[in-house]
């Protein structure tokens, strides 16, 4: 036969010949140098910055149909981007319960990104590191050796997950095809006052309604009372509703409460009900035997919720789930396809596809990096990283409770404090107040605390997650607000001559 087939008119986005390829490389290591330097030198630069309209601007332009030289677009970045993140890999972020992440991690993105393997099935080796950290995480948190697990974007889609299995539990698998129907009205979910708002975002995502979610009030340690549970479960079961569901926390996101996990793992246990734990960033505790004392109770849970890109340390995402009953996790999404057709040999071989175990068909290779950061740093040293975090939030509490200007406003259970600044007599707004000092932090891009609110007073809240957060970041956080707020209580020169 004369020629080819079929005509090669396809375009590639590959370097066209050798040389080209080798000018990727040069580019590649510029842009890999850059990174590093940039993590290098993170406490050198301002946590935050606000992006200026200018270069706002640059962001609102048309659609790019013809190409830009990669070295421009990187410069572009450099330019653009970099200078604007949102600052929580900073040393001096203590704002929201987020990671710093960490060099290896972000390597092993670079390597992910290389392969490119779509982790939803198939018989490939991404796929065997998964398994491998479903192994792992179910030896941590000593769950049965056929435990399953799945990486998600990050906890609020896990609490969801685990939603989904809790009424799979209660309803049978047939909820699926059925719908909720008229049982689906009757079940209800308990968990903490305090707990994160994705719980109640995941009953409205499952079709049951924020109402199916009673929301109980907490003891003096801001963890759920279990007297108000109980006879919250008594109460509707008298009304004719069925108890499904109680979510523990471990680490409130306000102040880094952790519930009674094993009595409510009694409770549960004798009212029937399905126990999930979210664990967000609390849960890792259990890499430090000094802490994971606090998360008693937590191996006895049907699932867990927590974020490897919190105390892990892992480049954002790198959610997690662990399912107690391999059954019940996989019966609540397996779906059979012609397109997912299982094969016993090839490609499409294999008997472990994390779709089954989630909503994701399409997976990116998040185990990776986090193999990558437990092989290379161990569980040791990641478990004297959140011993470290929790040691810096005692001796701030500490510390302020040696300062008369500044108030504590919760007990510290773990790593995230929350104060105010108490101003003079004069203060008519001390919640103004102290939210204009978190503003004015954020502007100077040293420290970035951010603001909640318990018994009704704003508190300003430090939470400390960062591995690079040290001494030196908590005394400036303490310095700073005591600057601000004397900056923005003292009386001005108008102030001053109005009052004599």
């Amino acid at each position: 036969m004369d020629g080819p087939l079929i005509a090669d008119a396809a375009e590639t986005l590959d370097p066209v010949d050798a040389e080209a390829w080798e000018a990727l490389r040069a580019q590649g290591r510029r842009m890999l140098d850059d990174m590093i330097d940039h993590m290098a030198g993170l406490r050198d630069q301002p946590l935050w910055r606000a992006p200026p309209k200018a270069v706002r601007q640059h962001f609102d332009a048309p659609l790019p149909h013809r190409p830009e030289a990669l070295e421009a677009v990187h410069q572009a970045f450099l330019s653009d981007i970099a200078p604007y993140s949102s600052g929580n890999a900073h040393p001096g972020f203590m704002g929201w319960v987020q990671g710093g992440g960490a060099p290896v991690g972000m390597l092993a993105e670079m390597l992910a990104a290389g392969l490119n393997c779509n982790v939803g099935g198939r018989d490939h080796m991404a796929i065997e590191v998964e398994r491998q950290i479903v192994r792992w995480m179910a030896e941590l948190y000593r769950f049965p050796k056929d435990a399953t697990g799945v990486f998600l974007t990050g906890s609020s889609m896990a609490n969801f997950c685990a939603v989904q299995i809790a009424r799979t539990r209660a309803l049978g698998p047939e909820v699926r095809q059925q719908g909720l129907g008229e049982a689906g009205g009757r079940l209800v979910a308990y968990t903490s006052a305090a707990a994160h708002g994705c719980i109640r975002r995941a009953l409205e995502m499952a079709g049951l309604g924020a109402q199916a979610l009673r929301l109980i009030p907490t003891d003096d340690r801001h963890a759920i009372g279990l007297i108000a549970l109980q006879q919250a479960i008594v109460e509707d079961r008298a009304r004719g509703l069925q108890p499904f569901l109680v979510v523990g926390t471990a680490g409130t996101v306000d102040v880094g409460a952790v519930d009674d996990l094993a009595a409510l793992a009694d409770l549960a246990a004798d009212e029937g009900l399905y126990f999930h734990v979210d664990g967000a960033f609390g849960a890792l505790a259990q890499l430090s035997p000094r802490l994971s004392d606090k998360l008693i109770g937590i191996e006895r849970a049907d699932s867990i919720a927590f974020d490897f890109h919190k105390w892990g340390q892992v480049p954002y995402d790198a959610g997690f789930l662990l399912v107690r009953d391999p059954d019940l996790h996989r019966s609540t999404f397996a779906s059979e396809a012609a397109y997912l057709r299982r094969a016993d040999t090839g490609l499409a071989g294999g008997d472990w596809w994390p779709c089954d175990l989630g909503p994701d068909l399409s997976r990116g290779f998040r185990a990776l990096k986090v193999w990558f950061m437990l092989k290379t740093h161990g569980l040791d040293a990641l478990g004297r990283v959140v011993e470290r975090c929790c040691d810096l939030a005692t001796s701030l509490a500490e510390c302020i409770g040696t300062i008369d200007e500044l108030e504590l406003l919760a007990p510290v259970a773990l790593n995230v404090v929350c104060f105010r600044y108490r101003g003079p007599e004069s203060t008519t707004d001390a919640d103004q107040l102290n939210a204009a000092i978190v503003e004015d932090l954020h502007a100077e891009g040293r420290v970035a605390p951010s603001l909640t609110t318990l018994d009704g007073q704003i508190a300003i809240r430090a939470a400390i997650v960062n591995h690079r957060t040290a001494r030196e970041d908590i005394e400036a956080l303490i310095t700073g607000v005591i600057a601000a707020g004397r900056r923005r209580s003292s009386p001005t020169r108008e102030q001053k001559r109005d009052a004599a």
